[in-house]
């Protein structure tokens, strides 16, 4: 892999930060992706569909904004430099990047047609195939993004319950009942607002408290980057049946990359209802609902839960082959395996170093390094920069595939023995800022409305 061209894209001659550089350091030149950014401005808000993948995620001035081509673990931008991605598209790329076998299936069913005008078999065939491998789905809807399908789930257990309230833990979507609990909540009317609450992800006697006579559901993320602690996640379910409210797993991460059936099948926990999305069609725009049948089955009469894309046959498509090749090939075996090294080997650096504010946590199929200290997000953004300079794209996460090599593992565990010193350097000297060839990484939610604390009562 040649490493990406050397960048003057953002400024008109060299930059007062080169000195501090190694010299083989090569930043990618992104005169293209600039451009093209340039005309997005005024056009699209913030500039991109997805935030994750924003320029407030990147540091400007080295990152590239635009990706126009995949081929296993490895994506090449619009200028043409290429990475090893450890980012695979914020999750849904959990084969590898035109992996062949799913490749293949869309192919032969793009030569069939698209979408029809009554339903296609493929809903049936990948409905059973879900109900054969995911704990609990007794029936299966399917739409297209995780926010359809988490929003879904909070209408069922609201009609089913006859109540009104959410406990929430962890990140579900853009709708009214969750995004009310960030700062970006305008629009949201306040009788939505005082809805929605949230807990600490670990702390039972929290969801204990908070958890009332007018609670339709718990929706959380069963697992994120801290490992559920002995019996926290059976005694939520425990607790919500006594309490009569409906426990509900967002399994965008976790389903199909944590175990083949996702955290219910890992840790022995089935929710009332689990949704999916992301890994399941290894890029392809799929969701997936399911669960318990006397709640789905309010979705044929009493809850409204259509929608015109669910039944789009190309995703379902490359659903039914990505699916079989997780199952036959034990891909949620290798991500850990492969995510296993990344995880090791850069906390083994960062301890060699002596550089205790900063380390490599969460599950080994989606690790993440964090920092600690006055300015963490600095300290990620010149970490970013330099494994850019190094041909990986990095956003602090190590989303794996079944199509890391060994090669790239060594390759990115090499380019963190070159990166890990240059920002102990920095913190040591305190110019971290300096060091910068742009602007560091954004927050995305700065404030929280509601967050972790009681419902008020009922009436």
């Amino acid at each position: 892999m040649s490493p990406p061209k050397q960048s003057r894209s953002d400024s008109s001659g060299p930059s007062p930060a080169d000195a501090l550089h190694p010299q083989h350091a090569s930043y990618p030149d992104i005169t293209r992706s600039n451009a093209l950014f340039e005309r997005a401005r005024g056009l699209i808000p913030a500039g991109t569909q997805t935030l994750a993948k924003g320029p407030g995620q990147w540091v400007r001035g080295v990152s590239p904004k635009y990706l126009v081509r995949g081929r296993g673990a490895r994506v090449w931008d619009a200028d043409g430099n290429e990475f090893i991605d450890l980012v695979m598209g914020v999750g849904p790329i959990s084969l590898g990047y035109a992996y062949p076998a799913v490749d293949r299936a869309i192919a032969e069913q793009l030569a069939e047609g698209i979408t029809f005008s009554l339903m296609h078999p493929l809903e049936v065939e990948v409905a059973e195939l879900v109900r054969e491998v995911v704990p609990g789905a007794e029936m299966v809807r399917f739409s297209k993004t995780g926010a359809d399908v988490t929003s879904a789930a909070v209408r069922l257990a609201r009609a089913f319950t006859g109540r009104r309230k959410v406990l929430c833990c962890g990140y579900h979507g853009w709708h009214d009942w969750y995004i009310a609990v960030t700062d970006r909540s305008a629009g949201i009317p306040s009788e939505a607002r005082d809805l929605t609450f949230t807990f600490q992800y670990n702390d039972l006697s929290s969801v204990e408290e908070a958890l009332d006579g007018d609670t339709a559901c718990v929706i959380l993320e069963p697992t994120v980057f801290e490992a559920p602690a002995p019996g926290f996640l059976e005694g939520l379910a425990a607790l919500c049946r006594e309490r009569g409210a409906l426990l509900i797993f967002d399994e965008m991460w976790t389903g199909f990359r944590l175990a083949l059936g996702g955290a219910q099948e890992r840790f022995g926990v089935k929710a009332d209802l689990a949704c999916f999305s992301k890994a399941v069609a290894n890029g392809m725009p799929l969701s997936i609902l399911t669960g318990r049948r006397d709640v789905m089955r309010l979705c044929e009469k009493d809850v409204f839960f259509f929608t015109t894309f669910g039944g789009e046959a190309l995703s379902l498509a490359a659903a039914k082959a990505t699916i079989e090749e997780i199952r036959d090939r034990a891909v949620p075996e290798r991500l850990a395996e492969q995510g296993k090294k990344l995880k090791d080997g850069y906390n083994g650096l960062a301890r060699a170093l002596d550089m205790p504010y900063t380390a490599c946590s969460g599950p080994e199929c989606r690790s993440i390094v964090t920092f600690s200290g006055p300015e963490p997000l600095l300290l990620k953004s010149l970490v970013q920069q330099e494994m850019l300079a190094r041909g990986v794209l990095w956003g602090g996460f190590h989303t794996m595939c079944f199509s890391h090599t060994d090669e790239d593992v060594a390759r990115v565990l090499e380019a963190y023995g070159e990166v890990l010193p240059i920002l102990r350097d920095a913190a040591r000297r305190g110019d971290v800022a300096a060091r910068l060839r742009g602007e560091p990484v954004e927050p995305v939610f700065r404030k929280t409305h509601n967050f972790h604390v009681k419902p008020r009562p009922v009436g």
